[in-house]
């Protein structure tokens, strides 16, 4: 996600089991540890800002796990959709309930858990009830306050200073 900084836990935690990847261009910095350690003892207010972002980054993982355990096919995709958007939003990506979407359905069934043909029969259902449309990697959202509804998606956990409406 663009402004996003990744495994700040790895600061403290020095090994982790997982890898990062980018299915779009994507321009990366890589901050050596201590320059960071020592950018943070320098400043309050940004040691402040980073325990901030790690922390969101753990309540989006918390909800995560959470849509996997007790959403269904429909909802997760749903779910996805609105966290993206808002995501994406928030950074200047997304206007209007339009937003680029780069993802395969092998992208989305690897990220939910599901089958692609799954994802597939999804889609169709959220295109059919006009909640979504999918044209050449862009998302529009037919209606927000309907696809919110449709998995009870409760922005909270993101922590942004606003929401859209209808």
């Amino acid at each position: 996600m663009p402004g996003d900084v990744p495994d700040l836990q790895s600061l403290h935690l020095h090994t982790m089991r997982h890898s990062l990847g980018a299915v779009t261009h994507a321009k990366v910095a890589f901050i050596p540890h201590d320059a960071l350690l020592d950018l943070i003892n320098f400043s309050t207010a940004i040691a402040a800002v980073l325990w901030r972002d790690t922390l969101i980054n753990a309540a989006i993982a918390c909800e995560w796990m959470i849509g996997m355990g007790r959403r269904n096919a429909y909802q997760r995709i749903a779910h996805l959709f609105c966290e993206l958007y808002l995501r994406l939003e928030a950074v200047g990506i997304a206007a209007d309930y339009r937003c680029p979407l780069p993802l395969t359905q092998i992208d989305l069934s690897d990220a939910l858990g599901l089958t692609s043909v799954h994802v597939n029969r999804v889609l169709k259902e959220l295109r059919g009830s006009g909640l979504i449309t999918l044209k050449s990697s862009t998302l529009e959202i037919g209606s927000w306050e309907a696809l919110t509804r449709a998995c009870e998606f409760d922005p909270i956990y993101l922590h942004l200073a606003k929401r859209p409406t209808d």
